[in-house]
């Protein structure tokens, strides 16, 4: 799957971000696994809500960091199609 910055995402079937209160960590759970995304991926994934696209997380996170929005695009463009090529998320 190729995105663009007018891609709308959501989780994939199945697919839950939750926040384990024990471990003190988020997790994304889906049908038979699990995975601990690192701080950056927790941002990102937290603004994966079906209805904005990745041009306004991309500004959203650029804001926040103080980080070349250009350089934030390409990188979170590649974590998403990575993560979408796994299930993770969906256009």
């Amino acid at each position: 799957m190729t995105l663009s910055g007018a891609s709308v995402l959501r989780l994939g079937r199945g697919m839950r971000l939750r926040e384990d209160k024990a471990r003190g960590q988020w997790v994304v759970l889906g049908p038979e696994r699990m995975f601990v995304p690192d701080e950056i991926a927790l941002e990102v994934l937290r603004l994966v809500d079906g209805a904005r696209p990745v041009d306004a997380m991309v500004d959203d996170l650029a804001t926040r960091f103080a980080a070349p929005r250009e350089e934030i695009l390409g990188d979170v463009l590649a974590m998403l199609e990575d993560l979408a090529a796994k299930g993770v998320v969906t256009a």
